[in-house]
């Protein structure tokens, strides 16, 4: 540790976050310093005599780069998994001066000459592909920052990008707080239904609220435990009513946490932004760095796909309904009725529930699965470590080695639900790799999820749908960690296209409904036994259960982001509702409530990385089926498999074209029609 880090643990220039001894007090002078300290690199590598080249110009800005993203990291985590008002203002001061910072770089007209005249070069041509796309990639960077704007245009863009960052943090965080502020005590009638295992975690919650006995809360798992299971139909309304009007103008909620003018200017500001750029739209300019590139082909893939998928959703609801009717007395199906009715459909057809898969997935087994399956495709092992400093008691770290035993990467892992912690499921980078330090950097990965924790009577149980989504961040992990390309700005996840950025994660999602993925990730957690083949086949036969609903949901989401960015008219204003409204009617068979306010809570969009590309994970899916199909061929958990994919689309991250490396690993394009089979919609 240097002098700087004994002080502040976040100005600490190797080794891992101490993140005990990180305090709100140590954020904005760590940001400030590696700011000021970025600056001075700029100055100096402009001030080079003679043309540039990459190691005098593009390397010592990677450097800088990785610095600043090495003290800021941890923050950002801490304000997703342990947030507290004092680090939300301080992240949101050290965000918006980031993002200021950033959106200056993007426009020094010095720093871009450079850049251009090093891709004008004799060198550029004999660099290495890794290097050529991160030049390139800052190009692009560069022009989509505004470099090209004049005064006012110039200082405007800036503005905006500043009260971008601004309104994303408070829309995120007003998320937050309306989901943690809401619970309702619960008599013992209103457990009926309920499974036992969600019962204690339900009372748990209930201890955590300074309350005797069980509560509904509005964090994933007990929404869920209560919408599928509980047998009180009052209970599914009171809970779906409150889930779905978080942070908004309705229901039960504190007006403060509204989101409704957030989103309004949110929209305004990024098509102000997209029209300085001399773009149509924002989405527009969401396509410029995306596989897709024109929104036309986005809307002809989401309504091809809508017109397969719709009438098999019409269908299954039609089905849902009778049986909702004749077998459970719901004369008019409403949408909280619709989890539990699958749930007693699901039963009655395949003779099986969630309950009945949990014990063969305790948390621990299925972690020890993950690491198996990366073992046998990659020759990765995975060794836990208990000196590493860590920010909860649930947290672990592991050192993730090769097969010859060299240090790799390192790995967090975070999976419960808890008060202060961001709802959902994510991969996060802690540290990327550079090679060009002082003491090389190896890349280190956050594994995020909200399972309902251990209680004094049971482990911590998952269902398939949590072993899934484990496997899912998993995927970005081994992205993230498996990468041979020794610069950030185009290594792991980082520069590869948003809509393929998801190709590597649902790839994984693959091996959770093959036998010898379950076998892995599975065993009874009193006896070890191996999921059932009875159960398993259940399993399988119900994996296309409600395939239609659950892809015209997501048809209703991707489509309504996308037509939002590119259809916004700022003479209109947002007209979120309306618009949603109009995609619903093309494209769901399920209409909630006028009162439901689902943009409110869409962090995706709004918070995320997502805006004009939620389409992204139909369209990564299709890769992602395509490319499971060579390891389906081969058995499953083929190594020959496992190691071309590893260098072909893992290693490579974002240093080539998504499609070069899918053709790489394939041999050919990918096929349309792998989706639909993956979803049993194929002809």
């Amino acid at each position: 540790m240097n002098d700087d880090s004994a002080a502040n643990p976040l100005l600490a220039t190797h080794g891992l976050p101490d993140f005990p001894t990180i305090t709100a007090d140590h954020v904005l002078p760590a940001v400030e310093a590696r700011i000021a300290s970025y600056e001075a690199c700029v100055e100096q590598v402009l001030a080079q005599p003679g043309e540039p080249s990459f190691d005098s110009l593009m390397a010592p800005l990677e450097r800088a780069q990785a610095a600043l993203d090495h003290s800021f990291a941890p923050v950002g985590h801490l304000h997703g998994v342990a947030d507290s008002a004092e680090l939300r203002e301080v992240y949101a001061e050290a965000e918006a001066r980031i993002t200021d910072f950033s959106a200056a770089l993007g426009q020094h007209r010095g720093l871009f000459e450079a850049v251009r005249r090093l891709r004008q070069s004799s060198e550029f041509d004999t660099l290495p592909r890794p290097e050529r796309a991160l030049i390139e990639d800052s190009l692009r960077g560069f022009e989509l920052s505004g470099v090209a704007l004049e005064e006012p245009a110039r200082s405007r863009f800036k503005a905006i990008q500043s009260e971008l960052s601004r309104l994303s943090t408070a829309f995120e965080e007003a998320v937050l707080d309306s989901t943690d502020a809401w619970f309702k005590t619960l008599a013992a009638a209103e457990l009926a239904g309920i499974p036992e295992s969600a019962q204690s975690m339900l009372r748990a919650m209930g201890a955590e609220h300074e309350v005797e006995g069980a509560v509904a809360t509005l964090k994933g798992p007990a929404v869920q435990a209560v919408l599928n299971f509980a047998d009180d139909r009052a209970l599914r309304e009171v809970v779906y009513t409150a889930y779905q009007t978080r942070a908004s103008d309705q229901g039960p909620h504190d007006p403060a946490h509204d989101n409704s003018a957030r989103i309004g200017e949110i929209l305004a500001l990024r098509h102000e932004a997209a029209q300085l750029l001399g773009f149509a739209s924002s989405a527009h300019v969401s396509l410029a760095d995306k596989m897709a590139g024109e929104p036309e082909r986005v809307l002809r893939f989401l309504r091809e796909l809508a017109a397969k998928a719709k009438p098999v959703a019409e269908r299954e609801l039609a089905e849902l309904s009778e049986f909702a009717r004749s077998e459970l007395g719901i004369e008019a199906l409403q949408v909280w009725d619709v989890g539990y009715a699958a749930e007693k459909l699901r039963q009655k057809r395949f003779d099986y529930s969630d309950e009945d898969l949990k014990p063969y997935f305790p948390v621990d087994r299925v972690i020890d699965g993950l690491f198996a399956l990366a073992g046998q495709l990659y020759g990765l092992r995975f060794a836990p470590r208990d000196d590493v400093p860590l920010w909860h008691a649930d947290a672990r770290y592991f050192d993730v080695l090769d097969a010859d035993g060299r240090l790799r990467a390192g790995f967090y892992v975070d999976l419960y639900a808890r008060s202060g912690k961001r709802g959902g499921a994510w991969m996060d980078v802690c540290r990327a790799r550079i090679d060009a330090l002082e003491h090389p950097q190896i890349p280190v990965a956050f594994l995020v999820c909200n399972v309902p924790p251990p209680t004094p009577e049971l482990p911590a149980l998952l269902t398939h749908d949590d072993v899934i989504t484990l496997l899912h961040e998993f995927g970005h992990g081994l992205h993230h960690m498996l990468t041979e390309v020794a610069w950030p700005g185009v290594g792991g996840i980082s520069g590869v296209e948003w809509d393929a950025v998801e190709l590597p994660s649902q790839f994984m999602e693959n091996f959770g409904w093959t036998r010898v993925g379950i076998d892995l990730l599975g065993g009874h957690y009193q006896t070890g036994e191996k999921l059932p083949q009875a159960l398993f086949d259940k399993l399988l036969s119900a994996r296309h259960y409600h395939a239609g609903l659950f892809l015209v949901r997501q048809l209703e989401y991707a489509l309504f982001d996308f037509r939002l960015h590119l259809e916004f008219d700022p003479a209109r204003g947002a007209q979120a509702m309306a618009l949603l409204d109009a995609v619903r009617d093309e494209v769901s068979v399920i209409r909630p409530p006028a009162w439901q306010r689902m943009p409110n809570t869409f962090t995706h969009i709004f918070a995320g990385g997502y805006a004009a590309g939620y389409y992204s994970y139909l369209w990564a899916e299709v890769l992602s089926a395509d490319a499971f199909g060579a390891f389906a061929a081969a058995g499953v958990l083929d190594a020959a498999a496992g190691e071309r994919f590893r260098r072909e689309i893992l290693a490579v991250g974002g240093s080539r074209p998504a499609l070069e490396s899918f053709i790489a690993f394939r041999g050919r394009e990918p096929e349309p029609e792998a989706l639909l089979r993956s979803y049993g919609l194929a002809a």
